[in-house]
């Protein structure tokens, strides 16, 4: 599988010089909706399908419109995520908080808001009450399974996560929620990040539906949804495959059928926060090639750099770099590709086989988008990039300017130098 750029050389080289210097990222708009798509049909017969999107993951406003256009709706896990989605005309039971070490602001917000009140501990709840006086109408508590359920590379063992209730903690949380008059209640975990395993999504729906009947059995109280999880992975490398969606739905809908269906008169809506699978792989940063240097190693070096993109520096994670029109060359040269920061991890690539690669030649930094415009920082006073999105009509709309040095000093109090 070979990944194409989402921009032509030519348009690359318009954009940068006319309009937006490099680096810039570019969001795909008809692919994300397509995706979508596929998404909802994958599970079309569950009741209401609903995915509620991880702000967290992509913060800024167009893109949050886009998806409320196609009722994907808000995960939210602070204050200013609250506010983003309100100003995008999200509220009530469309948005989710889900937050840990919760300050008092972010619960008066999110009660104000309706939001659905995702606890992460215990404690919580006693806390949210005494903030806010009163409870929510709906309440989700989010469940780490311990032995249970293995982790992965990101999240590593349940047992060492810093989220989530253990189970004998779900249960004093379901029943201190009962007896504060809770009327409706919701149940989620997500105990792994970046999973391509299909069987591991089928595993976790089936630890969550038995735990629904064992709540419901010993506590007397009704489960409406089950938030199933947010981390179905997406295939950075070229011969890697994408999470089979279909295969996923059609064995969690056996689970369900099995322990839900058969069981209670009342159906259980699913929902879940997917993010990272939903747009990643329709967003590019696009850079340009600034030097081209032999030292012990063969460096490229181009004009974005990990303040950009943490993902490689703070994970090592891979993500497929393409010559704007030498995707079919062959990559038969192994650079480092980098940048200026002063730092030795500031790398996109190390010992990456590309086609030669000379100056002023644009690479394309695959999916790209997973929290990575979160990650923005300003490390040697580097400014954060410009993102544009390629519209249905193909039309190229700026939705982020990039910043400038105005920004950067915007928030600097200017005290006479001769006092200090």
């Amino acid at each position: 599988m070979v990944k194409q750029s989402i921009l032509t050389l030519e348009q690359a080289r318009w954009l940068d010089i006319n309009n937006h210097p490099t680096p810039f990222v570019v969001y795909e708009q008809k692919w994300i909706e397509a995706n979508m798509w596929r998404f909802y049909k994958a599970f079309d017969w569950v009741l209401n399908f609903q995915n509620y999107f991880a702000v967290k993951a992509c913060p800024n406003p167009t893109i949050l419109r886009i998806l409320k256009n196609l009722w994907s709706w808000a995960d939210c896990s602070s204050m200013w995520e609250l506010v983003m989605s309100e100003i995008c005309g999200l509220e009530w039971e469309n948005i989710m908080f889900t937050s840990n070490n919760t300050h008092a602001a972010e619960f008066i917000k999110a009660h104000s808001m309706w939001a659905i009140i995702n606890f992460d501990d215990i404690i919580h709840i006693p806390f949210y009450e005494r903030q806010v006086w009163e409870m929510p109408e709906i309440a989700c508590c989010r469940f780490n399974p311990g032995e249970l359920k293995r982790g992965n590379d990101i999240i590593w063992k349940p047992t060492n996560a810093k989220y989530w209730m253990t189970r004998e903690q779900i249960f004093e949380a379901y029943k201190m929620l009962r007896d504060k008059w809770v009327k409706r209640f919701w149940l989620h975990t997500m105990v792994a990040s970046n999973e391509l395993n299909p069987d591991y999504f089928i595993e976790t729906a089936k630890i969550l539906f038995e735990l629904v009947k064992e709540l419901e059995e010993k506590l007397w109280i009704i489960f409406e949804f089950v938030n199933l999880w947010g981390w179905i992975w997406i295939p950075y490398k070229p011969e890697q495959k994408e999470v089979d969606l279909e295969r996923v739905s059609e064995w969690i809908r056996k689970e369900y059928k099995e322990l839900i269906w058969e069981t209670r008169e009342k159906a259980i809506r699913i929902v879940m926060e997917c993010g990272r699978m939903i747009t990643g792989p329709y967003w590019q940063l696009v850079t340009k090639v600034q030097h081209v240097t032999e030292k012990y190693k063969n460096y490229v070096w181009v004009d974005a750099s990990m303040q950009c993109l943490m993902r490689p520096a703070l994970y090592w994670a891979y993500h497929h770099i393409s010559v704007l029109w030498k995707e079919n060359e062959p990559a038969n040269q192994i650079y480092d590709v980098t940048w200026s920061l002063c730092e030795n991890n500031d790398k996109f690539a190390i010992d990456r086989q590309l086609p030669e690669v000379k100056k002023w030649d644009y690479l394309v930094i695959h999916d790209a988008w997973a929290h990575w415009t979160a990650m923005w920082f300003n490390y040697n006073a580097k400014l954060r990039p410009a993102e544009l999105l390629k519209t249905t009509d193909w039309e190229i709309k700026l939705i982020r300017r990039a910043e400038n040095l105005q920004d950067y000093f915007s928030t600097v109090n200017w005290i006479d130098w001769f006092s200090i």
